[in-house]
Order: C-alpha cells, then sequence, then structure tokens
C-alpha cells in the first residue's frame, strides 16, 4: 500500500511542477498547487506508515506552502475580481 502513495505521490509531483513552471496563468499555476497538495498528503501518509518523520514533516510543511499557493491564484482572484471581469 505504501508503494501506491509513494508513486501517487511521485507523479503527482512531477506533473504540477511542469504546470508551476509553464507560467501559463493564474488557473493553470493554481491548479499545479492544487496537484502539489495532493502530493504532499500522498508524501505524508506514505512517511507515516513508514515511520519516517523527518519526510513527513517536510511535506506537512510544503501543503501549509502549497495552500497559499492556492490561495494566492486561485482564491484571492476570484475574490477580488469584479464579476463578468476575465479572471486572466
Amino acid at each position: 500500500m505504501e508503494s501506491v502513495f509513494e508513486w501517487s505521490a511521485s507523479l503527482t509531483g512531477v506533473f504540477a511542477a511542469i504546470a508551476v513552471a509553464m507560467n501559463a496563468g493564474s488557473r493553470v499555476t493554481g491548479a499545479g498547487f492544487v496537484v502539489f497538495t495532493i502530493s504532499s498528503v500522498c508524501w505524508i501518509v506514505a512517511a507515516l506508515m513508514q515511520k519516517e518523520t523527518p519526510l513527513a514533516l517536510q511535506n506537512g510543511v510544503l501543503f501549509i506552502i502549497n495552500c497559499v499557493g492556492i490561495y494566492r491564484y486561485l482564491i484571492r482572484p476570484a475574490l477580488i475580481t469584479p464579476k463578468g471581469a476575465p479572471a486572466e
């Protein structure tokens, strides 16, 4: 079961990095942070199953950072963009 979480974490991490690196706009970057968050959760689960506390703590911090990215690129623009105007 650990292998499923490790592979899921690795693959989602790669796709998220590609999405963020493309710099294709707020929505794509925000989606990348959503996928990074999923990756962090998978790494936390795998690390806890293997009793790898440093990896779990690292990804706990990355989870928080990714949530900030989600807020910055997806939530905040939706809150400040007037209705009917394109977000980007």
